[in-house]
């Protein structure tokens, strides 16, 4: 997983301990909310996903706090969420949208276009992002 967070904390800008921790909310998001088969082939083309989803997959995923609440209870849940999420660990909106972009660059030179274009058009509203 290295090589993406290094990629990642450089393109980005991040220190590597929240590259890290970002990449691993959104590959954990994507698990839970993308098409199944698509975003499990993705995630494992990626050296090091599977277990940076694991230790990340559950951060702030309770959509917890009034804020969190209220998007839920309005249904802007999903790609809201996960940008509040990230906002919560210090990251702006142009870092946010640079981390997903490199994100998905990189999945999709590990996974091929076709299984990350999948993934991407399975979660409403993550193609704006990326």
């Amino acid at each position: 997983m290295s090589e993406l967070v290094t990629r990642v904390a450089e393109n980005v800008g991040l220190e590597p301990a929240t590259a890290e921790k970002a990449v691993g909310m959104i590959l954990g998001f994507l698990q839970r909310e993308a098409a199944e088969g698509p975003v499990a082939r993705m995630i494992e083309a990626i050296p090091g996903a599977p277990e940076l989803v694991a230790q990340y997959n559950g951060e702030g995923s309770n959509g917890s706090g009034i804020l969190g609440g209220l998007m839920s209870a309005i249904g802007g849940g999903g790609v809201m969420a996960l940008g509040q999420q990230l906002m919560s660990q210090g990251l702006g909106m142009g870092e946010i949208t640079a981390l997903a972009k490199e994100t998905i660059a990189f999945a999709k030179e590990k996974a091929g276009d076709e299984v990350v274009d999948e993934v991407v058009a399975s979660v409403p509203g993550l193609s704006q992002f990326v």
